[in-house]
């Protein structure tokens, strides 16, 4: 709980992180869709090359690093094998696990998008930390 009053100046930081965040949303799918991919399956690839240091995510961790129920992570996942962006394999110790991991296409698409991705990170990073900085 925040002890003293919310002041004009702490509205306008909340805005303009949010005006930030949103403005980075609104490129990432942009990009998404330039490079033939939707915003979700460019989240998915995301998610899935990221996990565990690059070991291959299960299901059940996509649908909780994307935040969508499970069922929708399985239809998303069909669909990225059908594209030919993800495969799967089940689990050598566990059967019942099936794992998800990029295909080559994907690695290499993926590795495009990451690229201009961090550059418009770099571009709004000092804009960020200012935001960031006051509250720390």
């Amino acid at each position: 709980m925040r002890k003293s009053k919310i002041t004009q100046e702490d509205y306008t930081a909340l805005g303009e992180f949010r005006y930030l965040i949103r403005s980075f949303l609104e490129y990432s799918e942009n990009a998404a869709g330039a490079a033939g991919l939707t915003p979700r399956h460019h989240q998915a690839l995301l998610a899935i090359k990221g996990y565990g240091r690059g070991e291959p995510i299960t299901v059940g961790d996509l649908a909780e690093r994307l935040r969508i129920r499970h069922n929708t992570a399985v239809e998303l996942a069909d669909r990225l094998c059908e594209s030919g962006l993800v495969f799967r394999s089940h689990d050598q110790e566990d059967q019942r696990r099936v794992l998800l991991q990029l295909t080559e296409v994907a690695e290499l698409r993926l590795a495009d998008l990451s690229a201009v991705h961090l550059d418009e990170l770099t571009r709004i990073k000092p804009m960020l930390e200012q935001i960031l900085l006051r509250y720390s």
